[in-house]
This record gives structure tokens, sequence and C-alpha cells, in this order.
């Protein structure tokens, strides 16, 4: 089988669906994405909406007419799966499956969220609860066609999935049961401690995750430069080329056979102009 010509590799970013989902996808379409990653519902509120059936018909319609696909929901970011609260663990519970109920009424391929913050608790309490949690969506999880995917973290605070090892834990138990996956954003896994920077950082850190989790559960990638140092544990995303990574890790990662195909999602800071621009570099380097 050939390669994808550069203009069908699946390149976005994190468009607005202000004014409802359907407008996240005409504005991927307007800075030449091939795939978009949306908020389903106000991400700063526990209270999510319910997606009415003209607004799935027009967000189909939508789809069709842009040509976008493997389109991709982010969660709230006021969910915590892991949390050692009991309040805050069943609110999270409740806004996380209402967000999966959303996504599977879009038809949405993706479903990215942040596994968790330890809080007070141990990590491995915490990964323990994460995994509780997802298994309690284990037969809404089946109905529809969206796999979850956890999203490598930079380690602020408490968060954990900073480290591979905490991502497998969860995989290892809930693979079987639920349909799941890893979205790596190349900004948090550097500010980690993994080195991306070049071709031989790269295959080093490809070999871990590999070995660790398996690179048949990697589906998504987030594509963001980090302001912040190598280890640093802190997430702050900056344009590509512009920041501690470096533009070449960014060329590897077009051209490389192992992330060439896998789809991509910018999240760069100053939103559509600069994504247009990205998106053009990202698919002058695949070529």
């Amino acid at each position: 089988m050939g390669k994808t010509p550069p203009e069908k590799l699946l390149i976005g970013a994190h468009t607005s669906a202000q004014g409802g989902a359907h407008n996240a996808l005409i504005e991927g379409s307007e800075i030449g994405a091939t795939t978009v990653q949306l908020f389903t519902s106000n991400q700063k509120r526990w209270e999510g909406k319910e997606i009415s059936d003209e607004e799935v018909a027009k967000f189909q319609d939508i789809l069709q007419s842009t040509g976008l696909s493997h389109i991709m929901s982010h969660d709230s970011y006021l969910i915590n799966l892991g949390s050692p609260k009991p309040e805050s663990l069943d609110k999270s519970q409740s806004a996380f499956k209402e967000e999966l109920i959303r996504c599977q009424k879009l038809g949405l391929t993706y479903l990215n969220f942040h596994p968790g913050a330890a809080l007070e608790s141990t990590e491995e309490e915490c990964l323990g609860k994460i995994v509780e949690s997802l298994m309690s969506l284990e037969d809404l999880a089946d109905k529809g066609t969206t796999r979850l995917l956890l999203e490598t973290t930079a380690g602020q605070g408490s968060c954990v999935g900073w480290r591979f090892e905490h991502l497998a834990y969860i995989i290892n138990r809930v693979h079987t049961k639920i349909p799941i996956g890893v979205c790596i954003d190349t900004c948090h896994i550097f500010a980690a401690g993994y080195d991306i920077r070049t071709k031989e950082a790269w295959d080093k850190t490809l070999a871990e995750f590999d070995k660790i989790i398996g690179l048949k559960h990697l589906y998504a990638f987030h594509v963001n430069d980090s302001m912040k140092p190598f280890a640093s544990r802190k997430d702050r995303h900056a344009p590509l080329g512009q920041g501690e990574i470096g533009i070449e890790c960014f060329q590897v990662m077009m051209t490389h056979p192992l992330l060439r195909e896998i789809p991509k999602y910018l999240e760069t800071p100053d939103g559509p102009p600069l994504w247009k621009q990205e998106i053009e570099l990202l698919r002058e380097f695949a070529t």
C-alpha cells in the first residue's frame, strides 16, 4: 500500500464549536484541515447540553460536505475520573458519561481525556479509581463507535498520565472491555521527560512506548511545541518551532513511518491564522 498524499493526511486543530458542533467543522475546512478536535459542550461547566436530532443532522451534513474525518472531542477540564473525593468523583463520572453519549450521538471517532489527578491520594489509588470509572461505562462504551483516548500529561501537580507506566496500568485493565487508546501530546511528553527533538530521540521514545504500552494503542497526536524546558513537568504550549522542542521534531513526525499516518490535532496558541500556516507546514514536511 502506497503512502497517503500529503494533502490527504489527517491534520487539523482544536476549532471552535461556538454556536454548534458543526461550526468546528466549518472552521476546520476554512484553515485547510482534514480533521478537527472540538468541545461538544462548555468545557468549564459540569452541566453539559444535550445534542438534538437537528444538530446531529446538521453536523453529519457538514461533515459530508467538508470531507473531514476522525473527529475528536476533548472532554471538560473539570472532570477527574481518579478523584479521591466522592462528590467530585460522582460529578466527574456523570459528566464523562454525558460526554460519551454526545460523542456517540454525533458519531465522533475519538473522545480524548486527561486521565485524572491524585490530589491527596497515591498515584496507584488514583489509577485504580480511573479504571473503576471507565469500567462503569462498559455497557455504554460498547454501543457506539467512539474510542476513548487517554491523553499523555505533562505531570503538573498531582496529575497522573505523565509516565507511560500510568497509561499502561489503565489500558491493561480495560482494553478488552472498552474501546481505548492513547493520544500523545508532544508538549506534554517532552515536559514529562520523553525526548522527541530528533529522529534518534523519537525512535528511543517510541521504542519505550511500544515496550510499556504497545504502539497498537497509539491513535492520535496533539501537536504542540513547548514554552517550558525538557522534563520541566509544566504544560505551556508554543507555536511549532518557537519553543524548547524545536522544528526538527515535527519534520520527523511527518516523515517517520510509524507517525506519518496517525491523525494530528494542533493546539498551539494564536488560533486559526497560525493553524492554517502550521497545517501547510506539516503537509510540506510530509512531501
